[in-house]
């Protein structure tokens, strides 16, 4: 019996058949239970920023298992504490950076397990306004809790758990003036992707944000920004909603959330809220057993140290924009997008699913968001000589995927 029949005899089908039974990672390469090499191009789907096996982030995380493990949330821990003082200056730094004159602006942590959790304890955030309607975008995907579901879009996710919590109003997303016909005095939040990762990585126009943010708070609404995806670094800047080729102009959000990349494999999420909706949360309004533990908290700090001791946010950059010119050079892709490390690409034929096969069965593991959309999200530690490696069998990819020319 093989692994991949022991999978299908012991867990749920939530989520199909496995492509590969892994077993080992180092930096950008993965290898199967075969011994076969891959480079991750998906990074655990914008996960991984420091690759796998990242010997500070695995002495991190052992070294504070063996010094104090789990405790509950009757308790505070210092890596809990730092950490939260971290984004907070992050956050703050960013939006001096792109504000002059901007003084602090204060920021309070929830930290969570997951991104969908984080997510979760947002759209609690936004019931403490009093209000209960939510305004989100068609293409949206913000997590698979009950909460987090109610503001996503894609109808597959949602439908088979209708009726889902709330009031929600979607509107197409990038576009201010159907954000400002939703949006009223009755809205609690709005609820947006800097950049749409689950749709294929879409780039809203620049002054979408800022525009956003206007039309929010004049209806005295929250800014909610989902950064599970493309915050920590992912697109060359620490938050997406602070990179200045993307964003034309200052926004500071009321609530952000994080998580993939923020513990680089290991499980956390924070919902972080400035000013005001920083204290809506009143004690026992919500709650986590491992949130923040002590172990999840040393991770992010040692991802956070890593990104910014080895330069990896502007490496990320770099490496981002040879992707997508190497990409784009074949006539069989119509569109790349994206920022940093976290791209987007359009083919001409509806043949993504197969990509990702011939891609694999040459080393490469990629993923296919629709069937004409391939998302790449690589550890931010991607090599150069990784990017040549996947430019050089590019071609070969889509020749046996059998895009045409």
């Amino acid at each position: 019996m093989t692994w991949s029949d022991r999978y299908a005899g012991s867990l749920m089908n939530a989520f199909g058949p496995p492509k590969l039974v892994l077993a080992r990672g180092e930096g950008a390469h993965v290898w199967d239970v075969e011994g076969r090499e891959y480079v991750d191009l998906l990074g655990g789907i914008a996960v991984n920023a420091l690759g796998h096996a990242h010997p500070r982030l695995v002495a991190a995380v052992s070294d504070q298992l063996a010094t104090l493990g789990h405790i509950s949330n009757f308790f505070a821990s210092t890596p809990q504490i730092e950490l939260a003082e971290q984004l907070n200056t992050l956050l703050n730094a960013g939006l001096a950076a792109h504000t002059p004159g901007l003084g602090p602006i204060e920021t309070r942590a929830f930290f969570t397990n997951s991104g969908g959790e984080a997510n979760e304890a947002a759209f609690k955030l936004t019931r403490r306004t009093g209000r209960t309607k939510i305004v989100a975008t068609e293409g949206a995907f913000h997590g698979r809790t009950m909460g987090a579901l109610a503001v996503t879009a894609k109808a597959a996710y949602r439908e088979p758990f209708e009726p889902l919590p709330g009031e929600v109003e979607f509107v197409p997303f990038g576009d201010a003036a159907a954000l400002a016909g939703a949006v009223d005095d009755d809205t609690a939040a709005v609820v947006l992707e800097p950049i749409q990762g689950e749709a294929g990585v879409i780039v809203p126009p620049a002054d979408y944000l800022p525009e956003a943010q206007r039309i929010a708070h004049e209806h005295g609404a929250l800014l909610w920004l989902d950064e599970i995806q493309t915050g920590v670094g992912r697109t060359g800047s620490w938050f997406a909603h602070q990179h200045p080729d993307l964003v034309a102009g200052p926004v500071v959000p009321d609530v952000v959330t994080l998580a993939k990349g923020l513990g680089g494999g290991f499980p956390i999420g924070v919902c972080l809220a400035t000013g005001g909706a920083g204290k809506l949360f009143d004690p026992g309004n919500h709650g986590t057993t491992f949130g923040g533990n002590p172990p999840a908290a040393a991770a992010g700090l040692a991802v956070l140290e890593v990104l910014e001791e080895e330069a990896l946010l502007p490496h990320a950059a770099r490496m981002g924009e040879r992707l997508r010119e190497g990409l784009a050079a074949d006539p069989r892709v119509g569109e790349v997008r994206g920022a940093g490390l976290l791209i987007g690409l359009d083919l001409v034929g509806p043949q993504a699913p197969d990509v990702v096969a011939a891609a694999q069965g040459a080393g490469f593991l990629v993923n296919a968001p629709a069937p004409h959309r391939l998302r790449l999200a690589p550890p931010l530690v991607l090599t150069e000589a990784d990017v040549t490696a996947f430019l050089d069998a590019w071609p070969g990819i889509l020749d046996t995927a059998g895009v045409a020319r």
